[in-house]
């Protein structure tokens, strides 16, 4: 395992946004009668990229324009957000469908395998479907999600992770979606035309949607230890900002006993839970390093 901790990092400037139509690209996916939007850029290997909440492909702004210079870069909406289908019912919302909708990627471009890349639910998507297809993922990349093992592990013996969680149980309950509205959701976003695209693609998703990922897959008290789950089979990057509120980096310990294959683990001073937003310049860097290593 190769560990990174950067003491002190330069202030990366973001990018000026980009439209939606210099991202690449969009089309959409059938998966299983859901229609997945996505928007693609470059040729090779498939490389998918899967946002979390409250978010849509536009967050890889930075990173594809680099990674299309190596790959063919795929990055969708997942179901309920923006562009994609919103079905309705917590059920469909499980982990056995987000699951689906990736390999309903990996199906229509044709291909065998792909890296695979995560950020948020994105990551736990990433993480599950690495763990449940290991022939299809050649390698991982995962930004502040830690690995199911560890998140369970710290939700159930540290008292601080079950306080910085709170937000999921409330997200949890019956009527959660009344609460929250596309205006509040942006409040993340720093660059103003960022934040105008954002309101218009939070206003197309579902709020009740985006809530049933917490309700369909997110852990509930009381909290106790993850089963056995399938050991992750292949290379994995992890980013984790550590000034992320929400999922604190002790659960990082101990990722590298659920790995076969190396692991790198970048902990980045500075940044939050969007890694990659507020450090887009250093995470695209080192992530197109990484997967051009031999």
């Amino acid at each position: 395992m190769r560990l990174y901790m950067p003491m002190t990092l330069l202030l990366l400037t973001t990018s000026s946004p980009m439209l939606a139509e210099d991202i690449g690209k969009s089309g959409f996916i059938d998966s299983n009668g859901v229609k997945i939007h996505y928007v693609t850029a470059g040729k090779g290997p498939l490389l998918v990229l899967l946002h979390g909440f409250p978010d849509y492909h536009y967050t890889w702004r930075d990173q594809i324009p680099a990674l299309a210079k190596h790959f063919q870069v795929v990055a969708i909406d997942l179901r309920g957000y923006n562009k994609s289908d919103k079905p309705e019912g917590v059920d469909n919302y499980k982990m056995d469908k987000l699951v689906g909708d990736v390999g309903a990627v990996l199906a229509h471009f044709e291909k065998e395998k792909m890296v695979l890349v995560g950020h948020d639910w994105g990551g736990a998507i990433a993480w599950a479907f690495a763990m449940s297809h290991p022939e299809k993922v050649d390698r991982l990349i995962i930004l502040n999600l830690p690995h199911p093992n560890g998140l369970m592990r710290e939700l159930a013996n540290n008292p601080e992770q079950r306080k910085s969680s709170a937000y999921a149980r409330r997200f949890q309950k019956p009527d959660a979606a009344k609460s929250i509205e596309p205006e509040k959701l942006v409040a993340w976003v720093k660059e103003p035309e960022a934040k105008k695209k954002y309101l218009e693609a939070l206003r197309r998703s579902s709020m009740e949607g985006m809530l049933n990922y917490y309700k369909a897959n997110y852990p509930r008290e009381p909290y106790k230890a993850a089963g056995k789950l399938p050991p992750v089979k292949c290379p994995v990057l992890m980013f984790h900002g550590l000034d992320d509120t929400a999922l604190l980096p002790g659960a990082l310990n101990d990722t590298w006993k659920w790995v076969e294959k190396d692991l790198t683990l970048i902990t980045v001073p500075g940044a939050g839970h969007w890694v990659h937003r507020d450090k887009p310049e250093f995470v695209t860097k080192k992530m197109v390093g990484w997967l051009r290593e031999k």
